[in-house]
């Protein structure tokens, strides 16, 4: 099935973020205004998406925060600038919910569980799992989705990940800007 048959403004986008939405700084936390890197065409597919979609959330791990190499308030201004560009696009993002929390403790917000998601149904109580869709690049975005009965939608160069958890990926696209190509083709 072609995903845009599937959706309607009743349903959810969640994205993750690193990756994504931006540029990945390899070994490294985007920490800074300055290290936020939008890819190119993105602001134009999340225009795309705030077409199709009722919601888009925003969905991110964040440790650089638990580990002492940011703050709070750093997080938030490279939010703001996200969430500038993605205005100046024309499209929008209803909500980010990002966990601070260290990989190895495992906390309940931290993807692959679901803590921000129920986070998100709480400020947005018209989201329906079942008719909402995760596009992430990661083993714990898919995962994420999963245990939530979403679509999920593998975001990135690299088909490995679908190789190695068919079970996982519903839809495969290179970035986000082919994924928003075919919602936008289809509903022409």
């Amino acid at each position: 099935m072609i995903l845009k048959n599937l959706i309607s403004n009743s349903w959810t986008l969640f994205l993750d973020r690193d990756g994504v939405i931006n540029e990945r700084l390899v070994g490294d936390y985007i920490k800074h205004t300055r290290d936020f890197r939008m890819i190119s065409g993105v602001g134009e597919a999340i225009k795309t998406f705030s077409e199709a979609f009722g919601r888009i959330v925003v969905v991110t791990n964040q440790q650089g925060i638990g580990r002492g190499l940011m703050t709070e308030e750093m997080l938030n201004e490279i939010h703001q600038k996200m969430l500038q560009q993605v205005k100046a696009a024309g499209g929008r993002i209803d909500g980010i919910y990002h966990c601070s929390g260290l990989a190895e403790d495992r906390p309940f917000d931290r993807k692959p569980n679901v803590g921000m998601a129920l986070k998100a149904r709480k400020e947005f109580p018209e989201i329906r799992f079942k008719k909402s869709v995760i596009a992430g690049d990661s083993r714990s975005d898919l995962l994420f989705g999963r245990r939530l009965g979403m679509t999920t939608v593998l975001i990135g160069e690299s088909q490995r990940i679908a190789k190695e958890n068919p079970s996982l990926v519903d839809y495969y696209f290179p970035s986000l800007i082919e994924m928003a190509t075919e919602i936008k083709a289809v509903s022409k």
